[in-house]
């Protein structure tokens, strides 16, 4: 045992604290360091999956067809991936060096009730990221079975569910329920074991059909010269540094997510060793290689079909070979779930876990996620490239950077990363605060947000926001963050004064 596990230090009563409280259960329990299993490798095949998926793709290619070319769109893809490497590190520490999930670890900062805030802000995200990865497998199921009864496409449209970006059939919806059951039911039989399992065997499938896309497009296109020779769309300078900002904050925004829940995962890990470099190595690799695939493969539709085809699912429907669109939606398909898995259910299935410990289980608060990504209406966010990036992304990213400001504010600079253990399942410990709720950060987490809003609501609405405040939105993950770590612990200095 290391001495970052600090499991053998509680005494029997601290022991008898966390098995007792109304504010734990078997999923929210820390981990004894002896019940880690999960090494370098596993934390990489982790990081594998959940990289080599379809929103990854798309948004490379998307940023390709925001103007960008190929190399300016995989600089944007790895610098954030750098930057959001950062507070995925640090929050992951945690995770291992006491073995409790992301919605114990909030308490800390936010307060033994005051964490429902966090984890559920991060979960209603997570939902809606599951209904996204869903429907795309679901898109794949659909594209095959067009194939065997092409006159699904005539089945009624559900007005209900559609829009102008998109017409959503009674075939449609149903490949999405289908998907949706595979997913909700592989974990409520498995748990977290099915994630490592999927992982495991899933990583190397994934990046050979990377790899194929690759080759096809290759040939196809006449070698890479043709499609990665495609100008970028800029008249200026300028253009491309308004385009490269936001896009850059929706890239770090993609991971936002992870970075606050990823103790949820990094509390298998044998040690920071393993967490750290299987998270560095697994993220910063795999992530630029599919990011490539995504821009490269976008150029090449533009030669091969005169327009880009930023969606994956469209492109592969157009294949002429009937066993070739079979085995690339069977990869999608399992790309879809490995990331789906892993990255969209476990966070909020232990954040609706944390709000009610004696009731809901892992188990059942996956859900619950399901079904409130099935109301989210995922198929409108990824309709068209600038909902995705400018509304979804970027939007999110507002509301999760000030909590990941305040996470690693309170761990690294107020605690020095030491924590009362036990005390994090009490309401009268040392993190219950005010009947629960640590107004401090509160606060931060309010004045943090603020800055953001009037941009957000000048893409959402009609509503006139002067340029300068409708700017900061396309920085929104980053000032969020500064304010609230910076706000936070002004005030908890202040008030241990």
């Amino acid at each position: 045992m290391n001495e970052d596990q600090v499991l053998h230090d509680l005494t029997p009563e601290q022991r008898a604290v966390i098995n007792n409280s109304p504010y734990s259960n078997d999923d929210l329990a820390p981990i004894p360091a002896e019940e880690r299993t999960w090494g370098l490798v596993n934390i990489a095949h982790l990081w594998v999956g959940m990289s080599v998926c379809i929103p990854t793709y798309m948004l490379a290619s998307s940023l390709i067809a925001a103007g960008m070319n190929w190399w300016q769109a995989i600089l944007t893809v790895a610098a954030g991936n750098l930057i959001v490497c950062i507070p995925m590190l640090l929050n992951g520490h945690a995770g291992t060096k006491y073995g409790i999930t992301f919605p114990v670890f909030a308490r800390a900062s936010f307060g033994t009730l005051g964490t429902h805030v966090a984890s559920v802000l991060r979960a209603v995200v997570a939902c809606g990221w599951f209904g996204i990865q869903t429907w795309i497998g679901g898109a794949a199921i659909y594209s095959l079975a067009l194939l065997a009864l092409p006159d699904l496409a005539e089945t009624p449209v559900i007005p209900l569910l559609s829009s102008d970006y998109i017409d959503v059939n009674i075939a449609q919806f149903a490949c999405f329920l289908f998907f949706w059951a595979i997913n909700i039911g592989l974990f409520v039989w498995k748990g977290m074991d099915s994630i490592k399992y999927i992982e495991h065997w899933g990583a190397p499938l994934l990046i050979g059909m990377g790899l194929a896309l690759l080759v096809w497009a290759w040939i196809n296109a006449d070698g890479f010269g043709p499609m990665l020779t495609q100008p970028d769309q800029f008249e200026t300078r300028a253009d491309f540094w308004r385009a490269f900002f936001p896009g850059l904050t929706a890239m770090v925004g993609f991971w936002a997510t992870l970075s606050l829940n990823i103790p949820d995962f990094t509390r298998h890990a044998r040690s920071q060793k393993d967490q750290m470099w299987g998270q560095f190595l697994g993220l910063n690799t795999t992530m630029p290689f599919y990011a490539f695939v995504g821009v490269a493969v976008t150029s090449a539709t533009i030669v091969i079909f005169g327009e880009a085809i930023w969606d994956p699912v469209e492109l592969l429907a157009r294949f002429d070979s009937f066993t070739l669109i079979l085995v690339s939606m069977f990869a999608l398909a399992l790309a879809t779930l490995t990331t789906n898995m892993a990255a969209n259910v476990v966070a909020p299935a232990a954040a609706f876990s944390n709000f009610l410990p004696r009731l809901i289980s892992l188990r059942r608060g996956a859900l619950i996620t399901g079904l409130i990504g099935i109301l989210m209406m995922p198929w409108q966010l990824i309709a068209n490239p600038g909902v995705y990036i400018f509304t979804w992304l970027i939007g999110y990213s507002a509301l999760l950077g000030p909590i990941g400001g305040i996470l690693v504010c309170d761990y690294f600079v107020i605690r020095r990363t030491r924590m009362k253990l036990a005390d994090l399942y009490e309401l009268h410990g040392e993190y219950g605060y005010a009947k629960g709720f640590n107004i401090r950060a509160m606060i931060a987490l309010v004045v943090a947000i603020a800055p953001n809003v009037p941009g957000f609501l000048a893409q959402v609405t009609d509503i006139a926001v002067p340029e300068g405040l409708a700017n900061l939105y396309n920085y929104a993950w980053f000032i969020g963050f500064i304010i609230a770590f910076l706000v936070y612990g002004l005030l908890m200095k202040s008030a241990r004064k």
